[in-house]
């Protein structure tokens, strides 16, 4: 079988979504998570762009071994130089520079000749050749380049050293047809094309990013860029599961292997949507809440007479089974450690225990304690190493009446390390609360997007809370969980300002150094 090689870049481009604002620790986590689906490369961001993806970057180059680890970088020798402190512990080093192509890029954007976005191009892959053994150079825009220029410069930056060659569908405009005909050009008329790899990215404004990345591999393409749960600029990316499911699900058809683990997508939908606090669709196809519901009695019949009646794809396939619910409060730690392990977490003792006193309280509250708690506690550990929160909020207390004005007192410990009670009033319980939460901060907040989802089934689910804010100008994403929604509501708020905050500390020890 023709193998595909997986380009995952949901820490890149999927994090640039609108709202999604991942720390170091949290990126570190999704990497390792990748690396166990089997991607052959984690983009892990754009190290150029801030100390912050800096750190990222060079932290999972350093860590992650049985995947490529790349970062984006600007056809610049600043650019390249960052990306080469960041990337140089990886295993195989490898740099991801791009350039725009189109006409209309090169004239608005760039304000550059053809003729000179040639040599800016070449020059740029020269230069990180001298110290990158993989180079991949994209060309920006290049499904609404003319045909003849990509040509030209594909030959000269492949002479200049590049070993991968990106065609990107930048702002989703491709048709399956087109897409997949631009590569069949490529192939036919790029001197040396045999000698790298040529890959595909597609966005999804239009919907067809799957599409048009499956066409592009019938006509040549070696490789997919995409993101889990299909995340990204505006419409989002191709989306990794659905790729890789459909070349496995149709390998009659495509005789392609993508490589990837496929028992592993469930775990990693369900650790980026978490993270990122961006919901699944239910009917999003392969990891939608929805994917394996069958409601129309003809379709229910059929499937007790036979699964395949209605499902070409089985739940366990992607790594969704029914777990059972043996864990309760009389369960000992060595079940409670089998089921961190069973459900593909590496917990050390010390996170191990604290997980296992928040199971037993846990336990105490609720009478079935589901997978998807054990996936919030056990998530929740192996992401502690985070810095100590700035503010920690202690108690929250609400006064309601449907003819009474609602009155939130929270209780909090600032930066002074001094704890603080404050009481305000609101027109419903959360806004009080936030309100409330104003007074502790004493800065500019504006509530941007705010929702509570149950984690599992049952009046006693745990509740997030994902909070959207403007804090002093800056756009935030907090989220938390708690039985209370009111207490996860409180507690995600406190979430958001204390990323930017931590955020800021780390930047200004930096500086120091």
């Amino acid at each position: 079988m023709r193998r595909i090689d997986i380009f995952d870049t949901t820490l890149r481009d999927g994090e640039q979504s609108a709202g999604i604002n991942l720390n170091t620790v949290e990126k570190l986590e999704i990497a390792r998570q990748l690396e166990k689906l089997g991607v052959a490369v984690i983009e892990a961001g754009f190290p150029a762009s801030s100390p912050g993806d800096f750190e990222a970057v060079q932290r999972i180059a350093n860590t992650v071994k049985n995947s490529t680890v790349t970062g984006l970088a600007r056809a610049m020798k600043k650019d390249i130089d960052i990306s080469w402190e960041a990337l140089r512990g990886g295993e195989q080093p490898h740099i991801h520079v791009f350039l725009a192509t189109s006409p209309i890029h090169m004239e608005y954007k760039l304000k550059k000749t053809p003729d000179e976005v040639v040599d800016i191009a070449v020059d740029a892959v020269k230069y990180a050749k001298q110290f990158f053994p993989l180079v991949q150079w994209s060309a920006e825009d290049a499904f609404r380049s003319e045909p003849e220029f990509l040509v030209r410069i594909i030959n000269k930056v492949i002479a200049a050293g590049a070993t991968t060659i990106n065609i990107p569908d930048t702002v989703g405009y491709a048709t399956p047809q087109e897409y997949g005909a631009l590569f069949k050009y490529l192939k036919e008329n790029v001197t040396g094309v045999e000698k790298v790899k040529l890959s595909a990215h597609c966005h999804d404004d239009l919907g067809m990013a799957v599409a048009n990345s499956i066409a592009a591999v019938e006509n040549g393409a070696d490789q997919v860029e995409c993101t889990i749960n299909g995340i990204g600029e505006r419409a989002g990316n191709a989306s990794l599961e659905e790729i890789a499911v459909a070349m496995h699900i149709r390998k009659d058809f495509y005789n392609m292997d993508t490589g990837i683990n496929l028992q592993e997508i469930k775990r990693s939908s369900q650790l980026v949507s978490r993270l990122t606090g961006v919901v699944i669709q239910p009917n999003k196809a392969v990891v939608g809440k929805n994917a394996f519901a069958h409601e129309s009695g003809i379709h229910q019949d059929g499937m007790l007479k036979n699964r395949q009646t209605y499902e070409i794809i089985t739940p366990e396939l992607i790594g969704e089974t029914d777990m059972p619910l043996a864990l309760g409060k009389h369960s000992g730690r060595h079940a409670f450690k089998d089921r961190a392990v069973s459900m593909g977490f590496e917990l050390s003792d010390k996170q191990l225990n604290e997980a296992f006193d928040d199971f037993k309280k846990l336990a105490d509250r609720k009478k079935e304690i589901t997978e998807d708690d054990l996936f919030v506690l056990f998530t929740g550990q192996q992401l502690s190493d985070t810095d100590t929160p700035i503010y920690e909020l202690h108690n929250v207390q609400v006064q309601y009446g449907t003819s009474n004005i609602p009155t939130a007192t929270v209780t909090a410990t600032v930066p002074s390390g001094e704890t603080v009670t404050v009481a305000t009033t609101g027109s419903g319980s959360v806004e009080s609360i936030f309100n409330a939460l104003e007074l502790v901060i004493k800065g500019e907040v504006l509530i941007l997007d705010y929702r509570v989802t149950s984690i599992g089934k049952g009046r006693d689910a745990l509740g997030e809370a994902v909070v959207n804010l403007s804090y002093n100008g800056l756009e935030l994403k907090g989220r938390d969980v708690a039985q209370d929604v009111l207490e996860a509501s409180a507690k995600a708020y406190l979430n958001a300002i204390n990323r930017q905050l931590v955020r800021e500390r780390l930047r200004t020890q930096e500086l120091i150094k």
